[in-house]
């Protein structure tokens, strides 16, 4: 039975830990540094041959730099005979462009699926996809959370008048959620 080893990418250091709190597990030790062309370069610190890898990075921030370091790290994770990896990614990049809405516009959301799979994910795990027809660009396993559950129980449970309260949406895709 492979063991879990749970590696943080550099998008969102304190998630990661919190994850890694809340699961008794330590974060697996990895180094990410740049070159001075600004390529990004991962090593990864400990053995994973045969182990169960999760990584987390989410694609908010600098998400160019953030997917690439998790496209290298996957890579890196399985070219090192782990059993099985899974990418984390609570914010899913360019969700947005998740079809064609011009002639010549790429549907930039299915290139990052193919990437991700190239690169050697077994599995994904992201919250909120922009679309559900996201997880139909992928040919390997894709599990999206939602988030509404935990939001209105935490709204509940710490805003006291939350009956007479608005949420306001940033557009007409979110209002419906």
């Amino acid at each position: 039975m492979p063991n879990i080893v749970l590696f943080s990418g550099s998008s969102h250091h304190d998630l990661s830990q919190k994850v890694a709190d809340r699961l008794g597990l330590e974060l697996g030790k990895v180094i990410t540094k740049k070159f001075s062309n600004q390529e990004t370069c991962v090593e990864i610190g400990e053995s994973v041959r045969g182990e169960d890898v999760y990584i987390i990075q989410s694609g908010c921030g600098e998400i160019n730099d953030n997917l690439m370091e998790l496209l290298i790290m996957i890579n890196a994770c399985k070219i090192a005979s782990s059993s099985r990896v899974t990418a984390v990614i609570p914010c899913f990049p360019y969700a947005r462009q998740d079809k064609k809405d011009k002639s010549r516009a790429p549907i930039s959301a299915k290139l990052v699926a193919n990437m991700l799979s190239v690169a050697g994910a077994d599995h994904i795990i992201t919250m909120d996809l922009h679309a559900s027809q996201i997880q139909g660009f992928f040919d390997i396993a894709v599990d999206n959370l939602y988030a509404e559950p935990a939001v209105l129980q935490w709204i509940r449970e710490n805003i006291p008048e939350w009956k007479n309260c608005i949420i306001v949406s940033p557009d007409a895709g979110g209002a419906k959620r």
